[in-house]
């Protein structure tokens, strides 16, 4: 099963949505979405955006946490862990983009990580990421390719696991400037 296929199927199951309405709202059979969630079938790449933007749609009780995430002063952003989907963005992140955060929205930004940020989404695993504990992690990162919507400058980015009323974990993104220079984990 794919990430992207296990983060549907889960999403789906807690808005208690059945696979057959997930289909009719993606213009697909409800075989192709059980194959999805099985991970027998990789969904197209307009459906995978179909399906991240689905997985990004904000449950009620996480529109409080969006109106934080907006009204921020720092350049933040908010993704789903998993599929990297981007849920809100403060107007000091979107001031850096060249899409606006509500063209952005639902859409995977996993594009437009830098090399340094894909080295450190590799090393999750190790370094206890998705233990109970862990909450945060800073790290440096590079500069992408810079020529999409989401231009990456190298500089100090935190990451902070939320758990999101849907039963998901988001990952707050925020580009910082006074943390020591290595990766650090901390406990809650």
């Amino acid at each position: 099963m794919t990430d992207l296929g296990r983060a549907f199927r889960r999403q789906r199951r807690l808005r208690g949505m059945k696979q057959a309405h997930a289909a009719e709202l993606l213009g697909v059979s409800q075989s192709t979405v059980s194959r999805w969630e099985r991970g027998g079938q990789a969904p197209s790449p307009e459906a995978a955006e179909a399906l991240a933007r689905l997985i990004a749609a904000p449950a009620i009780a996480d529109l409080p946490l969006k109106r934080l995430v907006e009204g921020a002063l720092s350049p933040t952003h908010l993704v789903d862990d998993v599929s990297h989907a981007l849920l809100a963005a403060s107007p000091a992140r979107a001031a850096r983009w060249r899409g606006s955060p509500a063209e952005l929205a639902g859409r995977s930004l996993w594009p437009y990580a830098s090399e340094a940020i894909q080295a450190m989404e590799s090393r999750l695993g190790e370094l206890g990421w998705h233990e109970p504990a862990a909450s945060a992690l800073a790290f440096r990162t590079d500069a992408n390719a810079g020529d999409g919507p989401v231009p990456i400058l190298p500089g100090l980015v935190l990451w902070e696991r939320i758990a999101l009323a849907d039963g998901r974990e988001g990952r707050l993104v925020t580009t910082v400037t006074e943390v020591p220079a290595h990766a650090w984990l901390v406990a809650a």
